[in-house]
């Protein structure tokens, strides 16, 4: 039986590894970037990841959305307050949202059984 949550985590593990394996600087740099944007700051983790998860469903980039809606999950974000993010970004987004919105709440829900 598929797991997504493991199969999703996997492969993005792998294919990093050998993003970074080529030893690219600008492609090192923007991972660096990235991992420390969502740090500790003025704002919290936990709120910095519900921005990022809002801006990725609204650019509806699905790998984006199944992280951000990782990270969040493994800071002690609800159900609640995710969907109410989701909400935001589908009155910013659209009603062309809505299908990323539904692989949003199925990742969610595989998170909340496989992650536990």
């Amino acid at each position: 039986m598929s797991n997504p949550v493991k199969d999703f985590n996997d492969y993005r593990s792998k294919m990093n590894e050998k993003l970074l394996t080529d030893n690219n600087k600008v492609l090192k740099r923007i991972f660096n970037l990235d991992t420390n944007a969502y740090a500790e700051g003025a704002l919290d983790s936990k709120t910095k990841e519900l921005l990022g998860l809002v801006a990725s469903a609204v650019l509806r980039c699905d790998d984006c959305v199944k992280y951000h809606l990782e990270q969040s999950y493994k800071l002690g974000t609800t159900k609640t307050e995710v969907m109410e993010s989701l909400s935001v970004a589908t009155l910013v987004g659209g009603t062309i949202m809505i299908p990323h919105l539904r692989r949003a709440y199925e990742y969610w829900e595989a998170l909340e059984t496989e992650v536990g």
